[in-house]
């Protein structure tokens, strides 16, 4: 059966959405971090792979240990932000796939593979799951800034020191203050960006 969301919903998602730098002062409460991922999580990736890693920074410490990898265009923001979601990779993903894969020789053959094939496809689906993040928290009623506009390397040594896991971009959250919003820019038209073959 199909189901088709409405216009109103189509607007929230996408064609309202703005990229957001400034915040209104409201927390991001605990629970709607949870539903952000509640709903990302069933979005689809390569053999159910699933190898996004979502750290939430919330505590005016956890943000101060972001702060010195940020570019000095996006601290201001971020440290603004109620969240900032650090959307990362697992590059060793494939430990979790006897819950995720029904094929019990899953695990056994991704762990097989080259680091470059690790790699792509670690950063490929985690990158897909980047942006289910955003439609779902554009869903539960926040506002996203996503950016990559950090130090990848500083940001992994912060926070994932000892694990296989690596970041792929940044997303601030919280409810959008539109005050000096600058014009949308523009976007290709379909004849631009798509052939029909």
């Amino acid at each position: 059966m199909t189901r088709v969301i409405n216009d109103d919903a189509l607007d929230v998602l996408f064609r309202n959405a703005r990229t957001h730098r400034k915040w209104r002062p409201e927390p991001v409460t605990k629970q709607l971090l949870m539903a952000i991922y509640d709903l990302m999580r069933w979005g689809p990736t390569t053999n159910n792979t699933s190898p996004a890693r979502i750290t939430y920074i919330v505590s005016p410490e956890a943000k101060e240990r972001l702060k010195p990898h940020l570019t000095k265009g996006n601290v201001e923001q971020t440290m603004l932000a109620p969240a900032t979601a650090i959307i990362a990779h697992d590059l060793a993903f494939y430990d979790m796939m006897p819950k995720l894969s029904p094929n019990p020789d899953s695990r056994d053959s991704w762990s097989k593979k080259s680091e470059a094939e690790l790699y792509e496809a670690a950063f490929r689906n985690s990158s897909l799951q980047g942006g289910y993040f955003i439609i779902a928290a554009r869903a539960v009623g926040l506002d996203c800034g996503p950016m990559s506009g950090f130090s990848n390397e500083g940001v992994d040594r912060e926070f994932f020191a000892g694990t296989k896991i690596k970041s792929n971009f940044l997303c601030n959250l919280g409810y959008g203050d539109d005050s000096g919003m600058r014009p949308r820019a523009g976007r290709l038209d379909f004849d631009e960006a798509c052939r029909i073959l």
